[in-house]
């Protein structure tokens, strides 16, 4: 297995990185790799691996539903909690009712079989959603109305919804559920649906929040923990528990449990929730090869090529007919603006992860129609999550509103940056010692900030050489602004999306105050970017 492994690893991330660079999201070169070293072409993958696609996929699952547990906004969700409720059911369960109808005309499958597809098809990706909404909440867009975090939680629950309905009506297909006998009554396994949804949601979150409160009393009264690879392995063990029990106990939704663990946890222990965000979005990076890469290699060409165009109808009508239904219902009385509400066609209609975990189980269930299926979840990752990614960052600037960004609430997108104003005083040493340490410490880059209406060219030149000298190992950038200092400070902060100002605190007098203000403190008082202040001879070890 280790060859395999290593392929999937080296050539998914290349593969990823390729497709990348072209415009187009990284899944769908990790897709392209899994056909070409897949059975049907290179066929370099031990079965072994193949075998084990399942259990990686259900890791792969856990792990992006902990992100979007971890990245809600409780108080924009209290603010829009009946809109995210409503787009967490009704687009739902619209393009499944919409994609299975079609699908008994277009496909000739039976009512169950079809609307299995309809759950299959209709869920919507966090791989793709999750990323970009937290995009959109850092740079503020649509952060006012809580539009991202509504879009957040529906695509959420939405999954849940359909992952419950899907497992209940593959346990009708395939006869594992029994149904109920109460004396001379029999219930049948779809009417028991509705309380069999009910429980498994209201166990869910249950087991969600008792598991939140465990893991904080581990990592952070007792101190079980010491680093934040140890909180990072405890979480994500307890939150793959809390998916595989679901197995054991198959009345509770064990991925309803894992959105909740993660959401809980952020109320519980703010600190403890946005060191797991960090470790989760590594974790993210090894699972999504080893989830898209297992998903091409599963893939037959012969059936996708043959259900392109009836597939591309149906999606259509899925998206178009259905969710624009659900999406009209479920903003109905909210003070959501007609552009707003268009934003939910690029924002929540990207389909990949959910497609590529649960495609291929109704083919490996002996299910009649499995192969169409898994070709038809696989058309539907190759067109709209392309689209999708696409059109949410394309779209947002034209249809939403942009707010001020609370960095409390927002996770790190991407690498560390930190802001460092210097001027050239001695403090600037103390300035770039401060971001030189922080940035090593957590491999982030350095934007340097030079404020000054008419610069010195000699005295530049001095201070971009002591610049140099001082981040010689570290990624940084200098910039020369003209401005009143601590406006623009704040400003080009806000501008390139900083999460921290380093800022020198020159030792006044006491009365020095009394004569004049100090920058630091105007930027301490106005910057809604955290503040760290670099003392005189502060000891940087």
């Amino acid at each position: 297995m280790l060859p395999s492994t290593l392929w999937i690893l080296l050539m998914g991330f290349f593969g990823g990185q390729f497709a990348r660079r072209l415009g187009a999201p990284p899944l769908l070169g990790m897709i392209l790799i899994g056909i070409l070293t897949g059975p049907q072409i290179g066929n370099v993958l031990s079965g072994d691996v193949l075998d084990a696609a399942d259990g990686l996929r259900t890791m792969a699952v856990t792990i992006i539903l902990m992100k979007a547990g971890l990245g809600l906004d409780r108080q924009k969700l209290e603010r829009q909690g009946s809109v995210a409720l409503r787009l967490g059911v009704l687009p739902a369960l619209c393009e499944m009712l919409v994609v299975g109808g079609f699908a008994l005309f277009l496909f000739d499958f039976d009512t169950p079989t079809a609307l299995i597809l309809g759950c299959i098809l209709a869920a919507e990706s966090p791989a793709v959603i999750v990323p970009g909404m937290l995009r959109l909440k850092s740079l503020g867009w649509g952060v006012e109305k809580g539009i991202a975090d509504a879009i957040l939680t529906g695509s959420a629950l939405s999954d849940v919804l359909l992952l419950l309905v899907f497992s209940l009506l593959l346990g009708f297909v395939t006869q594992e559920g029994g149904g109920l006998t109460l004396g001379d009554i029999t219930i049948s396994p779809l009417q028991l649906l509705p309380l069999e949804i009910f429980l498994r949601i209201v166990l869910g979150l249950v087991a969600g929040y008792l598991t939140a409160r465990l893991l904080v009393s581990l990592s952070v009264k007792q101190n079980w923990t010491q680093k934040s690879v140890q909180d990072i392995l405890i979480g994500a063990g307890i939150a793959l528990f809390l998916t595989i029990f679901e197995e054991v106990l198959p009345v509770y939704s064990g991925y309803l449990a894992v959105m909740a663990l993660g959401f809980f946890l952020v109320q519980l222990d703010a600190p403890l929730g946005r060191r797991l965000r960090g470790g989760f979005d590594a974790l993210w990076t090894v699972a999504e090869i080893f989830l898209f890469v297992l998903l091409g290699a599963t893939l037959e060409l012969q059936v996708l090529g043959a259900v392109l165009l009836p597939g591309l109808a149906l999606l259509g009508a899925g998206l178009l007919l259905g969710r624009g239904l659900g999406w009209y219902l479920s903003t109905l009385g909210s003070d959501w603006t007609w552009s707003e509400r268009l934003f939910l066609l690029p924002g929540n209609m990207a389909k990949a992860t959910v497609q590529a975990a649960i495609g291929a189980i109704p083919l490996a269930q002996g299910l009649d129609g499995g192969q169409e299926i898994l070709a038809l979840a696989v058309l539907s990752i190759l067109v709209t999550a392309p689209l999708g990614a696409w059109s949410t960052q394309y779209f947002a600037p034209r249809l939403l509103e942009k707010g001020v960004v609370d960095p409390t609430q927002v996770g790190a997108v991407g690498q560390l940056r930190l802001l460092a104003a210097v001027d050239a005083s001695s403090m600037a040493d103390q300035v770039l010692t401060k971001a030189a340490d922080l940035a090593r410490r957590s491999d982030g880059e350095v934007l340097v900030l030079h404020v000054s209406d008419r610069p010195d060219l000699e005295e530049l030149d001095d201070l971009q050489e002591w610049i140099r000298r001082r981040l010689v190992d570290i990624r940084h950038e200098v910039l020369i602004c003209p401005g009143v200092i601590p406006e623009t400070i704040v400003e080009v902060a806000q501008a390139r999306s900083v999460s921290d100002i380093i800022i020198g605190q020159p030792q006044h007098r006491p009365w020095d105050n009394l004569l004049k203000d100090s920058i630091s403190q105007t930027v301490l008082e106005t910057s809604p970017i955290p503040v760290i202040l670099a003392k005189p001879q502060e000891s940087m070890v």
